[in-house]
């Protein structure tokens, strides 16, 4: 898998980013909340980061 980096949030290593595949894919590195109530099946997981690094990877091109 090719992985580009669209969007940081900071300038350090471990920060929210939000990378593009090769695959037509999202790649999204954020914390990992655990007082959301949900129930998530075992194979997947959430991952929260700021709305403003939606933007900053995405403009215009979605309604955030």
């Amino acid at each position: 898998m090719k992985v580009t980096m669209l969007a940081k949030d900071c300038d350090k290593k471990d920060c929210p980013t939000i990378y593009e595949t090769d695959r037509d894919t999202i790649l999204v590195q954020g914390e990992t909340p655990t007082d959301h109530g949900l129930t998530i099946p075992a194979h997947e997981t959430l991952v929260e980061i700021p709305v403003e690094l939606i933007r900053k990877a995405f403009g215009d091109r979605i309604g955030v």
